[in-house]
């Protein structure tokens, strides 16, 4: 019995060492460089918007914050490699509205699973696409262009298939009841010698992108997609309020751990950005991109995502939309 008593009380000395270490590691946090992928090239706003959030953590977190552009595969390469990388605080993943939220619904052999395999840190910033139009199509508004799809075949623009771009089109035709045709470019960039010249007329894209040909008369912008109206474009309401009620789309992006990341870790990584992103530089650096700074609670991130993940299934499934 007392050998028995003995060994427990050594059993349980180990258990507390160990957990007295974890913690200790967890407290010093962190010791060594953070590798933070994102599944999308350089030059991309998920790009741009990781190399802001690397640079902010490096300064509050006093350790090098490595970005790794892991593409391919529409998102899912770069966030299958986060999904199985150690839950320690070292490996992070800058993740988009179609990363974790849209692709599970449009993929059926998904190796990972967002909801599951992530533990979500902060939301750090939504985008709002914009309604434009080519000039020389008969519509100044969003009732306007709602009554023409409904008078002869209209065609839409988008960056590929999948991506809140092309979803923004497809919610609008579902609300308005419309049936415009999909016509998926390979990046909008690559859209916009037929939007410009007026072959596909009508687009949803990002803001940052098209104020410059909406700024130069190329384009007409006839509404936001996002729920509130952008400083970019003073004036221009969003599509709720511009005849479509119930309308809402934002490409958002968020910072993510493995699942099983330790709370502390998740907490003061949350902390960290929370104050850099409340910074006025930072938020001007955001603007620049048609971005809003979030930094909300990792609880309150968590519901947000799952709410983004049934919407877009739902309206996945009524479209028939699917990726191979």
């Amino acid at each position: 019995m007392q050998a028995l008593s003995r060994r427990g009380l050594l059993g349980a000395a180990a258990l507390l060492s160990c957990a007295s270490a974890s913690l200790a590691q967890e407290n010093a946090y962190p010791t060594r460089p953070i590798r933070l992928i994102v599944p999308f090239g350089p030059g991309s706003t998920t790009d741009i918007l990781a190399r802001l959030v690397a640079q902010k953590l490096t300064d509050e977190l006093g350790q090098p914050v490595v970005v790794e552009n892991r593409v391919g595969a529409g998102g899912n390469i770069g966030t299958e490699v986060a999904a199985r990388a150690a839950a320690d605080g070292y490996t992070l993943l800058l993740g988009a509205a179609s990363t974790n939220a849209v692709n599970p619904s449009l993929y059926s052999n998904l190796r990972f699973d967002p909801i599951r395999d992530f533990a979500p840190v902060i939301h750090v910033a939504s985008v709002t696409n914009v309604l434009v139009v080519h000039p020389d199509l008969p519509a100044r508004t969003v009732p306007e262009l709602i009554a023409l799809a409904k008078r002869q075949d209209l065609s839409y623009a988008s960056g590929g298939a999948g991506g809140t771009i092309h979803l923004s089109g497809e919610l609008f035709k579902n609300l308005a009841g419309v049936d415009m045709v999909h016509v998926p470019y390979n990046g909008s960039a690559a859209a916009y010698p037929d939007l410009l010249s007026g072959r596909v007329p009508v687009m949803f894209d990002s803001i940052a992108t098209c104020l410059p040909h909406v700024q130069g008369g190329r384009l007409r912008a006839l509404a936001v997609t996002a729920p509130y109206p952008s400083p970019l474009l003073p004036g221009l309401k969003p599509i709720a309020e511009a005849g479509l009620p119930g309308y809402a789309v934002e490409g958002w992006y968020g910072l993510f751990a493995p699942s099983g990341t330790p709370g502390p870790i998740v907490a003061r990584l949350n902390a960290a950005l929370v104050r850099a992103l409340s910074e006025p530089a930072t938020q001007q650096v955001l603007l620049q991109q048609g971005a809003q700074q979030k930094a909300d609670t990792p609880e309150a991130f968590r519901a947000f995502v799952l709410s983004e993940r049934d919407k877009w299934a739902a309206l996945i499934k009524a479209a028939g939309i699917t990726q191979n």
